[in-house]
């Protein structure tokens, strides 16, 4: 994994995190860590929030992953954010480091719906729903999807009655991950904080709309 050498920090704060980043889940595995970690530290000089401390932010984002269809699935971010304190003492940054790099954290989440507090916040939030859509994004969906099958989650793709949810039937992302394209990937573009993550999505939207015209077209 390509840690910036301009961060030393960074190198440190890997090494404590890599062990315990999710190897199995492949939507939230270290490669989906380290995505998020370069465009943290690329967007941070947008919104004059700190690339050291974007950085850190994003390596340990995702400590805690709780499974999509637990209950306790809007918590990750927030458990996660109180478990990185001591990784971040360890690594070298200050109690008010620390205290901005948790409160991003604590913040991220979509599923937790809460806004950034902070420019720093904005960015690992931006850089976060980048890996959400797009190529990459469809890929995780559907790795979510199987992962959740795999532990006894019922599921199939798509709805076969209404596989692109015009109806007024409840959406159900949890058991359909092609309804999770409307329940929250087709929202993101819209919510992203920094002119180059706005650019960005607006592409990964495209694919994504593109994706699902062309399903539509094979299942009928």
């Amino acid at each position: 994994m390509k840690i910036l050498s301009d961060y030393p920090r960074h190198r440190e704060l890997w090494a404590l995190v890599a062990g315990q980043t999710d190897t199995v889940d492949l939507a939230h595995d270290p490669l989906h860590v380290m995505r998020v970690y370069t465009w943290a530290v690329k967007l941070a000089p947008e919104l004059q929030a700190s690339p050291d401390l974007a950085g850190a932010a994003a390596l340990v984002h995702d400590l805690v992953n709780i499974p999509k269809e637990h209950r306790d699935r809007p918590l990750g971010s927030e458990r996660s954010a109180e478990a990185s304190q001591g990784l971040l003492d360890v690594a070298g940054y200050t109690v008010d480091e620390r205290r901005e790099i948790v409160e991003a954290v604590r913040t991220t989440s979509w599923s937790r719906g809460l806004s950034p507090t902070s420019p720093l916040g904005a960015v690992l939030q931006d850089a976060d729903r980048l890996d959400a859509i797009g190529a990459i994004g469809i890929a995780r969906t559907f790795a979510t999807a199987q992962a959740m099958s795999s532990r006894g989650q019922s599921g199939r793709f798509y709805d076969p009655d209404d596989p692109m949810g015009t109806s007024d039937r409840p959406l159900n992302d949890r058991r359909q991950p092609v309804d999770h394209f409307f329940v929250k990937l087709l929202k993101l573009a819209a919510t992203m904080h920094t002119p180059t993550a706005r650019a960005e999505a607006r592409g990964r939207h495209q694919q994504m709309e593109a994706f699902l015209t062309q399903l539509k077209a094979e299942v009928g």
